[in-house]
């Protein structure tokens, strides 16, 4: 499995990291003697127990596989759920739960005292005969690394990017190899544990979308943070995680939805980011085609607003993430620079009437071509994919330093795009925000920053209710309250 031997070492040579072949990987899990459990795969095959099957040495570690296709007998097995599904986050727990329990109850801990039992499960669906809908799954691990330990939980979304069910099939299977052995070799390092899921894998071939961790080796893992890291390396475009704090998947929340998005810094979240809200919302709500119990409201924010120094800070991100849990808002981290694809994510999952609520700063922005030179269309077909959809802008007044009041009628735009403009904002796709508190328009974020980071007194007023005791209780932002002390 593992050779000893060096290499010669030539001038030039660069160190290069080493990837465990599936091989590797399978035989190291079933050369374990203490290792043992069970592999449950539905909807495409038993493609990731077959890895340990080949590598030989099996008998030791798998105590059962199975597939249970028929719908009948899946429920007969883990049960009915309660939406009738398959392909859920519910199914595959109960997939794990069921299993695990029955290992336990099978095996005795008098005969086998050092066996770290383990249940690996998926449940997917693969790319549809006519090639719409190119599948997508659930797929997790419940495990001990001690024997009589509690066990820990990992389990993620995926999204099969291939267009072929063989080609799905065979990446599943290497995605399984990955997690089980990254589940026992790497669980004291989780964001090493969720880069190597990729091992032989491409980003062309898999996205995921969802991660959650649990239990006692997890104990101080913020999933929150490990959905950065999805963002961050490249395997998803975007994550959600809801007030309560927990990861969401972006589907289940977005489905068939009237979506309003804010997309800002948030750095921190101020009274003039929910004044913003507050009025796009209700003009949101009393549109003809936005019901408000189907009606979503999505903070976004870009990963280009986490970077300090060309790095993600990610305590920033758990500073601005927390403030606005505590508002009780739904959160969308994304890897998009431009608006327009921001609507063409959500569009994926809805066909529903959305809203983009923005300062007129951001809506001038948007009318630079500078940010649309790599397509063939320019701001032509990026303006076709945003304004295309059915789609309005809210957009919040400014007040420049003369004290006039800058809303859709007055502002400018290049003279290039002023017939653009003009255009989107005659036929009703840009409406302005009229009931607003003009004593909120001198607020700026990093003024604000600026403030809570100088000591200077007076910036909890700017924030929303109960924001400032949180940032002070935390010490968020760089508040320092010693700072305050030495002012005093």
């Amino acid at each position: 499995m593992e050779r000893s031997e060096s290499y010669i070492k030539l001038k030039g040579d660069k160190v290069i990291e080493q990837v465990p072949s599936l091989k590797d990987k399978a035989m190291r899990i079933n050369f374990n003697e203490n290792i043992y459990g069970t592999f449950a795969e539905i909807g495409a095959g038993q493609e990731t127990v077959r890895h340990f099957f080949r590598a030989g040495g099996s008998s030791g570690t798998i105590a059962k596989a199975m597939s249970a296709y028929d719908k009948d007998f899946s429920d007969a097995i883990y049960g009915i759920e309660d939406d009738g599904r398959y392909v859920t986050e519910s199914r595959l727990k109960n997939m794990l739960s069921h299993e695990v329990q029955l290992i336990e109850k099978r095996l005795s801990r008098d005969k086998h005292p050092n066996k770290m039992f383990f249940s690996y499960a998926n449940t997917v669906s693969t790319i549809d005969f006519a090639k719409q809908f190119k599948g997508h799954g659930w797929v997790g691990i419940k495990y001990q690394v001690e024997a009589e330990e509690d066990y820990n939980e990992i389990t993620l979304h995926i999204r099969f990017k291939e267009n072929d069910a063989r080609l799905q099939q065979e990446t599943l299977g290497v995605l399984g190899v990955n997690l089980i052995f990254g589940a026992f070799y790497k669980y004291n390092d989780p964001k090493k544990l969720l880069r190597y899921l990729y091992d032989h894998l491409d980003k062309d071939q898999l996205e995921i979308d969802t991660i959650n961790f649990s239990g006692p080796r997890f104990a101080n893992v913020d999933n929150r943070l490990m959905s950065l890291q999805l963002v961050k390396n490249g395997m998803t475009d975007a994550v959600m995680f809801g007030p309560d704090g927990q990861n969401i998947l972006p589907a289940s929340i977005l489905y068939k939805k009237n979506i309003l998005a804010l997309r800002g810094s948030f750095r921190p979240v101020t009274q003039v980011n929910m004044d913003m809200y507050e009025r796009s919302l209700k003009m949101f709500l009393e549109e003809s085609k936005v019901e408000k119990e189907n009606a979503l409201v999505v903070f976004e924010i870009t990963l280009s607003n986490l970077r300090s120094e060309g790095e993600i800070d990610e305590r920033d991100f758990m500073d601005r993430a927390e403030l606005l849990c505590a508002l009780g808002q739904t959160v969308m981290i994304s890897n998009f620079q431009e608006y327009y694809k921001v609507v063409e994510y959500f569009a994926s999952y809805t066909k529903a009437r959305m809203g983009l609520a923005m300062g007129v700063n951001n809506l001038v922005d948007i009318f630079d071509e500078k940010y649309y030179r790599h397509l063939s269309g320019g701001i032509l077909e990026a303006f076709g994919k945003l304004f295309y959809r059915d789609l309005k802008v809210f957009l919040y007044p400014m007040e420049d330093e003369n004290g006039e009041i800058i809303n859709s009628q007055n502002l400018k735009v290049h003279p290039r795009m002023k017939e653009l403009y003009k255009f989107f904002a005659y036929n009703g796709k840009v409406v302005d925000i009229t009931d607003f508190d003009k004593s909120h328009l001198k607020i700026f974020s990093r003024e604000v920053l600026k403030m809570i980071n100088t000591g200077t007194p007076g910036w909890e007023e700017l924030l929303p209710e109960g924001i400032a005791e949180i940032i002070k209780k935390h010490q968020l932002f760089g508040y320092n309250p010693d700072k305050i002390l030495q002012k005093a």
